[in-house]
C-alpha cells in the first residue's frame, strides 16, 4: 500500500514541475520577443546600418607643397590655385558599366580638350576595344580558344582584346567629339584607386565647367569639384634645373619607387619631386597630409566620413642664392658664349657650352650655378645649368695647385725647390713640354707661369720613376696614380662634393694605370675629368685655408605661415658642413694662395686680371680635348679658369669651363671675360645691397625722430 501511494504522489508532482518549466520558457520567449520588437521597431534602421557596416577605412588627401624663396625673401617657386575635377572610387571600386554611366553624364558637363585632334590623341586603339567590349562582352568571350580559356583572368582579358579588331570598334562613330570625350573621361576613371581622389581634369577647367559639375554632384557619385594647386616658377628658367620638377597628378608616384612611397603613406596619384630640390627635400616640401576616415557598408558604399588628422602645408625653403644675381650671371654667360661663337663660327663649330659655378668658400653657400648651351639645330641659346653638376670635362692646368701640394706633402719637392723646365721625351710617346721653355724655375714660378714640366717631375718622383731622354720610364710604380688621386680627392676632385641635390656626377677616372706617361698627363689635368662644381669646391678649399666645405643650396627650412609675403618661423638653419681638412701643412696652402694671386698680377692671367680692383687670385687652364668624328680627328681645347676674391678674406670662389673651343682663333678670352664680369657684378651688387640697407636704416631712424 505504501509503495502504491508513493507512486501516485510522484505522478501528481510531475504536472506541477512541467507547468513551472513551461511558464519559465514562456517568460523567456516573451522577453526575447519583446527585445526583438524593440530592435526592429525602435532601433531597426540603426541596427541594419550596423549590420551592413564594415571596418573603417582611411585615405589621405594631399596638401599644398612648400614654396621656395631666395636669400632675400623673393619667391622663386610658388603654388598657383587651379580648378580641378576629381573622382574618388568607393571601396572595392565601381564596375566598368558604372564608370561608363558616370563618364557619359560628366561628358555633358566638361570637355577633356577643346581641340578635336588633341581629344583624338587621348583615345588609343585599346580604349576603343575596351569600349566595344562593354557592349559586346558575350560575343567577345566566345572568341576565346580552348587554350585561352585556361589562362588567368588578366591573360584572358588581353586575349579577348587581341580578338577585337577595327571592324568591331569602328561600329562606333569616332568622329563624334562627344564619344571621344566619354571614352577619354572613362579612361581617367579607370585609373582611380578605391577611396583615393584621382584627378580627371585640372588643366583648363573653365568656370562654367566647374560650376556645372558642382551643381550636379548628387548625380555624379564619387565626382568632386575642388580647388587644386599647380607649381609655378616666377623667374622662368632661371635656376629651374636645380629647383626641380614634380610628377603630375595623373603620373602619381614613380612606378620604380612605388613600394617605398606607399610605405611612407603616399597614395598612388600623389605628386612627388622627381628632380632637383623638389626631390631632395621631398619630405620637407610635401607637408602633412589630411587623413580622412571612411565608413562603408558591405557593398563599398560610403556611409560617412570623418577627418581624423588635419592637413598641414609643406614647409618652405630659403635658398642661398640671390635670384637677381643668378639671372645676371645667366645673361653674362649666354652673352659671352654667343659673342664668342659668332666671332668665328667655323673655328668654334664644335663649341656649344659655357659653365659656371660660384660658391662662398667659407660657408659652402651656392651663390650661382649657370650653364648656357647653343642648340645648333634650332639656332638658339638655352639654359642648361644642370651641366655644371652632371657633365665632366678635362680641366687642364687649373689643377696644378693640387699637384704642387701633393708634391709638398709627399716630400718629393719642397718650397723653393728649383727644377729644369725642358722637353720630356719618353720612348714611344710624343714629346711633353710646357707652353714655353722656362729653364730653371722654382715651385712658385711653376704655378705662376703654368709649367707642365715641373708637374711632370712631381708625378715621376711620386711614382718612383726615373727619367732618361728617349728611354722608357724606369722604376715606375702604378701606385703613383692612387697616391696622387688621394691627394686630389681631399679637394673634391673625383669625389662627391656633398651638394644637397639627389644626384651629382663625380667625374671620369682613367682606368689605365700602367702607363707612366698618363700619370704625367694626370698631373697637368689631361687625364681624369671633373665637373665644374668639383673645380669650384677645389679652389674654395684652397681659398678656405685647406678646409673643404660641402656646397649647399638650401639655407633654411621655414614653417609655412599662410602668408607668402612674410617668412614663417625657422625650423632648421644649415651651417657650414666641413667635409675634411687637407693633410698638407698650412704654410704649403699659403704658398699656393700667394701663387694664385700672382697668376693674376704677373703670370698667365695678368693680361685679363692685373687691373681688376677686387684683388682676385686665379689659376688658368687650357686642355687639349681632341675627339673623332666619322673617323676624323677633331682638335679642340677646353678653356678653364678657377679663382676667388678678395685674396685676403675670400667671399666668392668660382670655376668656369668652356669646352671644345676652336684652336685656330684667339681663344684665350671667353673664360676671362666671363670671370671678370661675374666678379665685378658680384661686388657691385653687394655694394648696391649695402646702400639699400643703409637707406632703409636711415629712413627708419628718420621716422623714429619724427615720432619723438
Amino acid at each position: 500500500m505504501n509503495a502504491l501511494s508513493n507512486k501516485k504522489r510522484n505522478r501528481a508532482q510531475i504536472p506541477v514541475r512541467l507547468n513551472v518549466l513551461f511558464l519559465f520558457v514562456f517568460i523567456l520567449f516573451s522577453v526575447l520577443i519583446l527585445q526583438l520588437g524593440v530592435v526592429q521597431i525602435l532601433n531597426g534602421e540603426e541596427a541594419r546600418q550596423r549590420v551592413n557596416e564594415t571596418e573603417n577605412t582611411t585615405a589621405s588627401i594631399a596638401v599644398p607643397r612648400g614654396i621656395m624663396y631666395d636669400k632675400f625673401g623673393k619667391i622663386i617657386l610658388d603654388n598657383e590655385p587651379e580648378r580641378s575635377i576629381t573622382y574618388t572610387p568607393p571601396k572595392n571600386g565601381d564596375s566598368s558599366k558604372k564608370r561608363l554611366e558616370i563618364a557619359e553624364k560628366l561628358a555633358k558637363l566638361i570637355t577633356m580638350d577643346e581641340d578635336f585632334e588633341s581629344l583624338q590623341s587621348m583615345v588609343r586603339e585599346r580604349d576603343k576595344k575596351e569600349y566595344w567590349y562593354l557592349f559586346n562582352s558575350k560575343e567577345a568571350n566566345e572568341r576565346l580558344t580552348e587554350e585561352e580559356r585556361e589562362l588567368s583572368t588578366s591573360e584572358q582579358y588581353r586575349a579577348i582584346l587581341n580578338h577585337i579588331g577595327p571592324e568591331d570598334y569602328n561600329e562606333f562613330d569616332w568622329s563624334d567629339p562627344y564619344l571621344l570625350n566619354v571614352v577619354a573621361i572613362k579612361k581617367e576613371l579607370d585609373q582611380g584607386f578605391e577611396l583615393s581622389p584621382h584627378t580627371i581634369k585640372n588643366e583648363g577647367v573653365t568656370e562654367e565647367e566647374y560650376a556645372l559639375v558642382s551643381e550636379n554632384l548628387n548625380e555624379l557619385p564619387g565626382i568632386d569639384a575642388k580647388i587644386d594647386w599647380n607649381r609655378v616658377k616666377p623667374y622662368g628658367q632661371t635656376f629651374s634645373s636645380f629647383i626641380g620638377n614634380i610628377t603630375t597628378s595623373n603620373e602619381g608616384i614613380p612606378r620604380e619607387n612605388q613600394d617605398y612611397y606607399l610605405t611612407m603613406g603616399y597614395s598612388r596619384n600623389d605628386r612627388v619631386g622627381t628632380s632637383g630640390l623638389e626631390q631632395y627635400y621631398e619630405s620637407v616640401l610635401s607637408g602633412q597630409k589630411e587623413i580622412i576616415q571612411y565608413t562603408t557598408d558591405n557593398n563599398g558604399n560610403i556611409l560617412g566620413t570623418e577627418t581624423v588628422k588635419e592637413g598641414k602645408s609643406g614647409n618652405d625653403l630659403v635658398l642661398t642664392i640671390d635670384i637677381e644675381f643668378q639671372k645676371e650671371v645667366d645673361e653674362i654667360v649666354r652673352e659671352e658664349l654667343e659673342n664668342y661663337i659668332k666671332s668665328n663660327p667655323y673655328e668654334n663649330r664644335y663649341m656649344s657650352d659655357a659653365l659656371v659655378a660660384i660658391l662662398d668658400p667659407q660657408t659652402g653657400d651656392v651663390i650661382a650655378l649657370s650653364g648656357a648651351h647653343y642648340d645648333r639645330e634650332d639656332n638658339e641659346f638655352v639654359d642648361q645649368a644642370y651641366r655644371v653638376i652632371y657633365d665632366s670635362h678635362i680641366p687642364g692646368s687649373v689643377v696644378k695647385g693640387a699637384t704642387m701640394l701633393s708634391g709638398y706633402d709627399s716630400g718629393v719637392v719642397a718650397p723653393g725647390t728649383v727644377l729644369l723646365d725642358r722637353p720630356i721625351k719618353i720612348a714611344g710617346t710624343p714629346t711633353k713640354r710646357s707652353w714655353r721653355n722656362m729653364h730653371y724655375i722654382n715651385d712658385k714660378t711653376a704655378i705662376i707661369q703654368s709649367s707642365n714640366v715641373y708637374m711632370f717631375e712631381i708625378a715621376m718622383r711620386i711614382s718612383g720613376a726615373q727619367y732618361r731622354e728617349n728611354e722608357p720610364l724606369r722604376g715606375f710604380n702604378s701606385e703613383g696614380f692612387q697616391i696622387m688621386r688621394n691627394y686630389f680627392h681631399q679637394f673634391g676632385l673625383g669625389s662627391r662634393t656633398g651638394i644637397d641635390l639627389p644626384y651629382e656626377a663625380t667625374g671620369f677616372v682613367g682606368s689605365n694605370v700602367q702607363d707612366g706617361g698618363l700619370l704625367l698627363d694626370f698631373s697637368i689635368g689631361q687625364y681624369d675629368n671633373y665637373t665644374t662644381l668639383q673645380l669650384a669646391q677645389y679652389v674654395s678649399t684652397i681659398a678656405n685655408d685647406g678646409y673643404r666645405v660641402s656646397p649647399r643650396i638650401v639655407k633654411e627650412i621655414r614653417q609655412a605661415n599662410g602668408n607668402k609675403d612674410t617668412l614663417g618661423p625657422v625650423i632648421e638653419r644649415f651651417g657650414p658642413n666641413v667635409l675634411n681638412r687637407v693633410t698638407m701643412d698650412e704654410r704649403y696652402v699659403e704658398i699656393i694662395q700667394d701663387s694664385f694671386r700672382r697668376v693674376a698680377t704677373e703670370g698667365t692671367g695678368r693680361g685679363h686680371w692685373a687691373n681688376n680692383k677686387y684683388n682676385v687670385a686665379i689659376k688658368t687652364g687650357t686642355a687639349q680635348n681632341h675627339f673623332y668624328e666619322n673617323g676624323v680627328k677633331r682638335e679642340t681645347n677646353n678653356l678653364t679658369l678657377v679663382g676667388y676674391a678678395p685674396y685676403e678674406e675670400p667671399e666668392i670662389a668660382f670655376a668656369i669651363v668652356v669646352p671644345r673651343t676652336g684652336i685656330g682663333t684667339n681663344q684665350s678670352g671667353i673664360h676671362h671675360n666671363i670671370g671678370n664680369r661675374i666678379v665685378n657684378r658680384y661686388f657691385e651688387r653687394k655694394q648696391e645691397q649695402e646702400n639699400a640697407n643703409n637707406d632703409e636704416s636711415n629712413q627708419d631712424e628718420a621716422e623714429e625722430d619724427l615720432e619723438e
